[in-house]
């Protein structure tokens, strides 16, 4: 079984998560996702937490049932917060400053790039 899989999703105020057939459909604040479950992969929702199973053990649902928690938990997170990148910078000599809405990075050259 999967490690990822077995996880629950807890569900943040403002987010419906709801489940009609094969179509499990987020709404939050930030919009509203739709995320067809495959064949053999069950989606219980209860007491504001979100659980995925597969219908038996088999090798063939083993790499659906991980991935579609994750999918589910990222469209959750989408609905609710957003997404956002993050950049790290390690090392000596190198600088990142954001100059307006220009992102000005020093990386060892003479002049900004």
């Amino acid at each position: 079984m999967s490690r990822i899989g077995k996880k629950i999703i807890p569900i943040p105020q403002g987010v419906k998560l709801s489940v009609q057939g094969r179509l499990c459909t987020v709404e939050g604040p930030k919009g509203k996702l739709n995320h067809s479950i495959p064949v053999g992969i069950q989606v219980q929702i209860s007491d504001g937490k979100v659980q995925v199973r597969p219908d038996s053990p088999s090798k063939e649902l083993a790499p659906l049932y991980g991935t579609t928690r994750a999918q589910l938990a990222n469209m959750v997170t989408g609905v609710s917060q957003g997404f956002s990148r993050g950049l790290e910078i390690s090392g000596v000599g190198f600088k990142a400053e954001v100059k307006e809405k220009e992102l000005v990075l020093t990386l060892g050259f003479n002049h900004p790039v």
